[in-house]
């Protein structure tokens, strides 16, 4: 059995060596989205190293992408031999063999036992593109359906459907026409102020009771894009009623339903898909993210009846590049082969419970929320009035940071934990102890 490293944090963060490439970064690299000034040497499971010699616990997975832990031997030899073989043809004009693998074995992915067909990506954003061209060319129809909270990627098309913060939007209008947003089920802080269940998921009925009937013709909705798991919007989990009713609606109304599980997706929630926690067979699923262990690959499934009936209407270049096509065989292979996804499921039962209990002990710990390795704590100032944190939460991630855990926040005020699903539940129980003590001097401060 390997030998259980801990977080050791020796010097100041950024250290001494850190500080020079935040520096040399920060001359050239365009104003994005830092969060840490974490510099990383390297890294193997859920362990990192930055260049002063301090060992962290990535609960980031490289932001929802190292599912199979930083530089898992098997992904590494296989992008390895396949990048002695072949770097690029072209998957979209030529063939090779990963590609046709990956594209059989995607297809049989997730629920339902229609046919499938698949188109790979770059990124989770373009997999979104992807979505809703193929949307609006199989529908014929102009409109698009999506939630406020809601993260589905940065350029154009995928940045009107994306509903989390102004900031994503300010300065870019006009965003892609034809957008319209309803609120999502947050019982947490429910929209329309009712309690669940109490509330029969009106959040789900006023949609068709209300917005079809005063904002947009139903018939004129291509799809309806939905998160399984909110992300950059707080890790949300609606109940189970909420996205079957929701499935429902587009059922009746001739609207295809996609499921972005760019960030929920390869066994993140201890399914292979977060839809199928809630039984629901969607039209089209985006990918991203998880699916190339650190190599940049996404894709989209869908219905085959979707497809196009001609060539030319989309293609890429980079999409299906045999190395990472070779990774992403690799990670189905590991989640499967060596029970990351059941890993996934029990280790997050075990860190759900965990942190209820700190939960108990921390007021400002207002709601705790999650399924599998895709947690999320919501942070408070008073669990009476819930009034939002926002400098509380991002103290307490500083804290655990200098204490060798690396967390990241979403929402407004809230923090998600994303570990890779090689996680132990000794390393989870080392985590938390870091958490409580985070918490601890965050609220002295």
């Amino acid at each position: 059995m390997d030998e259980m490293i801990r977080p050791l944090v020796k010097t100041p963060i950024p250290g001494e060596n850190a500080k020079k490439l935040i520096a040399l970064d920060d001359q050239y690299m365009m104003t994005c989205t830092k969060t840490s000034p974490i510099a990383v040497k390297n890294g193997k499971g859920i362990v990192l190293e930055d260049l002063d010699g301090n060992l962290f616990y990535d609960f980031t997975s490289g932001v929802g992408v190292c599912n199979t832990g930083h530089c898992h031997p098997k992904v590494v030899q296989a992008v390895q031999n396949q990048a002695s073989k072949l770097l690029h043809f072209a998957g979209t004009d030529y063939y090779y063999e990963p590609q046709s693998r990956l594209l059989e074995k995607i297809a049989h992915l997730g629920p339902g036992t229609h046919a499938k067909k698949v188109f790979f990506t770059n990124s989770g954003t373009e997999s979104v593109e992807a979505a809703i061209k193929l949307s609006r060319f199989s529908s014929k129809r102009t409109e698009f359906m999506a939630f406020i909270g809601a993260f589905h990627g940065r350029t154009m098309g995928s940045l009107s459907l994306t509903c989390s913060k102004h900031v994503h939007k300010k300065g870019f209008a006009p965003s892609m026409p034809g957008v319209h947003h309803v609120p999502y089920a947050y019982c947490y802080r429910c929209p329309y102020h009712l309690t669940y269940p109490e509330c029969n998921i009106h959040c789900a009925d006023v949609i068709e009771e209300m917005y079809f009937t005063k904002l947009v013709d139903p018939s004129d909705i291509a799809a309806f894009f939905v998160e399984p798991i909110q992300g950059e919007g707080g890790y949300v989990v609606p109940p189970k009623e909420f996205l079957i009713k929701i499935k429902k609606i587009c059922e009746k109304y001739g609207i295809l339903f996609v499921s972005d599980e760019i960030q929920s997706g390869f066994g993140r929630t201890g399914k292979f898909f977060a839809i199928e926690h809630f039984d629901i067979v969607p039209d089209i699923i985006t990918m991203a993210k998880g699916m190339g262990s650190g190599l940049p690959i996404g894709c989209i499934q869908f219905d085959a009846k979707l497809d196009y009936p001609y060539e030319g209407a989309h293609s890429n270049t980079f999409g299906g590049n045999p190395v990472c096509c070779s990774a992403s065989l690799a990670t189905i292979d590991i989640l499967h082969q060596e029970g990351l996804i059941k890993n996934a499921a029990e280790v997050g039962k075990f860190f759900n419970e965990g942190l209820k209990d700190l939960q108990k002990k921390h007021s400002i710990i207002g709601d705790v929320r999650g399924i599998g390795l895709m947690q999320g704590i919501e942070i408070v100032k008073d669990p009476g009035s819930k009034e939002k944190a926002p400098g509380l939460r991002n103290k307490i991630i500083d804290v655990a940071i200098n204490k060798g855990l690396v967390t990241i926040g979403c929402g407004t005020n809230s923090i998600r934990f994303i570990p890779p699903l090689v996680i132990k539940k000794q390393e989870v129980a080392i985590a938390l102890e870091i958490i409580d003590q985070s918490i601890d001097e965050a609220v002295k401060h």
